[in-house]
């Protein structure tokens, strides 16, 4: 079965690849991500991206389909005044792509490495691709790759593979450094 792979990074690729091909799944990887700001980690992410497309195992190399629109613009008008929900957004926006390209190139199924990271939200993801499918007609795979999650995060290590530290999208990026000190309460002493 060929099976379109939507990778958001390297680090997340890693294991969802692995347990597909033990599977015996023909794998294209295909990265789509408008979320990813700025645009350098857009670059950086899909670097080491194609770093484990062509290292990660005896297999060969994991073809890869770029998305190589960047519509930044698009994605903020989408989620401003409902940050509390962008995730919902980003996902759809990402996993309706992945299901539309999947059916286009006669894929037999799309699944996706957001499925793999202990931080994203699971349950939604999951939601969004089976509607996805269903939408588009066509099959999605699901597997819970979170029990790979130390084992995908090591070999990137191993590997010297560009692990970032939030989500991707501008919002991700502020509650990872931005803490608002009017929010502390001063404890005694002082002002």
């Amino acid at each position: 079965m060929r099976i379109l792979l939507h990778t958001c990074c390297g680090p997340c690729t890693i294991f969802p690849l692995k347990s597909l091909r033990e599977k015996g799944f023909e794998v294209f990887g295909f990265y789509y991500n408008p979320n990813i700001h700025p645009y350098q980690e857009w670059e950086r992410r899909l670097e080491a991206l194609r770093q484990v497309a062509n290292l990660v195992d005896d297999r060969g190399p994991m073809p890869l389909i770029v998305g190589e629109e960047y519509p930044l613009e698009e994605f903020l008008r989408n989620v401003v005044f409902r940050e509390e929900n962008r995730c919902i957004y980003c996902y759809t926006l990402r996993l309706e792509a992945t299901a539309r390209l999947a059916k286009k190139s006669r894929f037999d199924a799309f699944t996706t490495t957001l499925l793999y990271s202990k931080r994203q939200k699971h349950d939604l993801i999951r939601g969004i691709a089976e509607n996805a499918g269903r939408r588009f007609s066509i099959g999605f795979y699901y597997e819970d790759f979170r029990m790979g999650w130390r084992l995908g995060q090591e070999e990137a290590v191993k590997m010297g593979i560009y692990r970032q530290k939030y989500c991707g999208c501008i919002y991700s990026e502020k509650e990872r450094f931005y803490k608002d000190d009017r929010l502390l309460v001063p404890s005694k002493g002082e002002k």
